[in-house]
């Protein structure tokens, strides 16, 4: 049984860089920060003068500013995401707790519509307790809507004026359906191939040093006049040289499966388990307390970035003292409901969160209206939202990426932030390679490329991804504001903007999937052209107040 083992190689190269390109990527957790790459700890807090890294200025804030200034009120920052590991050590104390309402006793206490709701409410449980992991793509939904009734259509032409919008919509979810269908079978057949040529090499080493296991210093040294044991030899340094792992392949695996079986499965369905109208706004009777969910890891690592407690000697430094964290879970593994968001966010204002993070995003929002009414209602009532950019290496001045503060032809919710990622260096590699931009609805970028933070079970981690810049400006956010209260959420965005690290006319690399990347101006990715910075928001805050 003979391969052509270049071609091999070339496979898992391809398969390896594309499907988690675009994701918030997080690694295999640790117990302890000692084991990760020390010069990554809390790199986000350092100074781009004093360290020459494109931090955001924290730790001189602390030093220099916050000795001399105490918080004047806590900040309730709500996290809207995939549930978050309450019991965390690192976030011992930061949890925001419903006063009003009596643990465990079955009762709405506080007559605000959820029962027991200690600490902030699931949007994706039953009250009986089960709970949702993974769902649907939206644009998977879409089709699966609408394929019965417009699946014969060949031209819109065909159809009554009201309905053409809905067939618009149908056309546009099925082409992106069918591409990642088609894609994520391609690699499901790659990375069988590869694994039969993996497990062939194997075996030919194996037999020719006699033994099974083997190390790399063993192959190297292997010399034999067998073509196939040596080609086996060849493909095998070849890959574990470009870093990989029987681990990364088993993860890439599950997530092409996850997708085909769930994400992009039209017979899959988990939300009849709620049994709710996902199009009905009003039907709120759904969801439970349990705000850790059974995957909490990507909230996780959201609420340790702003809140990990500075004093405790063990892990990670949060951005923000005096903060409590309040816990939406409205993040499935697949795309999330608008109405969810719609009703975390009401929600989060209603139950007195001043900002809201959302660390989350979807390229088709079919009940828009739903969250577009919810951030007005935030907006009215001084709530500051930050959210992520996205993570498709796209301008979403052209591609809009969901939530948005677009909130019609012309209006834009005034107190939304929208934030890219940046990695450490400053220089050309400065925004995140996968990072979404815009020159109009991109306002600054934050830290989020190889960041450590929290994960659950009392362990840590290290991720990239537009999730890890939003909890970084929701931070610095909460720690001004925490100091501040005068200030209105609308003038502390425009501070943040206002007092944002200035890099506009610096070369950088566009960011795209391609290797091959262009260079443009800084100040053509976001409209400040800008990194936030703790350091310079506080003491232009500091001199507004002094001011008054």
């Amino acid at each position: 049984m003979a391969f052509k083992f270049y071609s091999a190689v070339a496979v898992i190269v391809l398969v390896f860089q594309a499907p988690l390109a675009a994701a918030n990527r997080l690694f295999d957790p640790v117990s302890s920060v000692d084991s990760l790459q020390a010069e990554m700890l809390n790199w986000q807090h350092r100074d781009p003068q004093l360290d020459q890294i494109a931090g955001t200025s924290v730790e001189r804030a602390w030093k220099e500013l916050l000795p001399l200034k105490k918080a004047a009120q806590t900040v309730v920052v709500a996290i809207i995401d995939s549930g978050v590991d309450i019991d965390h050590e690192d976030l011992e104390g930061t949890i925001w707790v419903n006063e009003d309402e009596i643990p465990g006793n079955g009762i709405d206490d506080d007559n605000n519509g959820y029962i027991d709701d200690i600490h902030g409410w699931n949007f994706l449980g039953t009250r009986d307790g089960k709970n949702i992991e993974f769902e649907n793509y939206e644009y998977a939904r879409i089709v699966r809507k609408y394929k019965d009734e417009f699946g014969h259509v060949a031209n819109e032409a065909e159809l009554p004026e009201d309905l053409r919008d809905d067939y618009r919509l149908y056309r546009r979810s099925l082409k992106k359906f069918t591409s990642e269908w088609e894609r994520l079978e391609a690699e499901r057949m790659s990375l069988q191939i590869f694994e039969e040529r993996l497990a062939y090499a194997e075996s030919k080493i194996a037999e020719s040093l006699g033994k099974k296991d083997y190390t790399l210093s063993e192959l190297m040294k292997l010399n034999s006049t067998d073509e196939e044991v040596n080609n086996a030899r060849f493909f095998l340094l070849s890959i574990y040289q470009r870093g990989f792992s029987k681990d990364a392949l088993a993860e890439l695996k599950e997530y092409v499966d996850a997708n085909l079986n769930k994400r992009l499965n039209l017979s899959y369905n988990p939300r009849a388990l709620i049994n709710d109208d996902p199009e009905d706004i009003t039907d709120r009777n759904y969801g439970n307390n349990d705000v850790k969910g059974p995957n909490p890891s990507h909230g996780t690592f959201v609420a340790g970035i702003i809140a990990a407690r500075r004093d405790n000697n063990i892990g990670i430094d949060g951005i923000a003292d005096n903060v409590k964290l309040m816990i939406l879970r409205a993040v499935p593994d697949g795309d999330e409901y608008d109405k969810d968001v719609a009703l975390a966010i009401r929600y989060a204002v209603d139950n007195g969160a001043n900002i809201i993070n959302m660390s989350f995003g979807k390229n088709f929002s079919p009940q828009k209206e739903f969250v577009d009414e919810a951030i007005r209602y935030a907006v009215e009532n001084n709530v500051l939202i930050v959210h992520a950019a996205g993570n498709d290496a796209v301008n979403i001045d052209k591609h809009i990426h969901y939530p948005t503060p677009r909130l019609g032809s012309k209006e834009k919710a005034a107190s939304v932030i929208t934030v890219g990622a940046a990695t450490m260096y400053l220089d050309r590699r400065l925004p995140g390679d996968f990072s979404n931009y815009g020159r109009e609805h991109v306002d600054l970028f934050a830290p989020g490329v190889d960041m450590i933070s929290l994960y659950p079970g009392n362990k840590y981690n290290l991720g990239s991804g537009t999730s890890f810049s939003s909890p970084v400006v929701a931070g610095i956010a909460a720690l001004v504001w925490s100091r501040h209260p005068e200030l209105t959420a609308l003038q502390l965005k425009e501070l943040l903007l206002e007092t944002a690290q200035k890099y506009s006319n610096q070369k950088v690399y566009l960011p795209a999937e391609s290797e091959k990347r262009k260079t443009v101006r800084f100040k053509k990715l976001s409209n400040t052209g800008g990194l936030i910075n703790a350091w310079e928001a506080l003491k232009k805050a500091e001199f507004i107040a002094s001011a008054e």
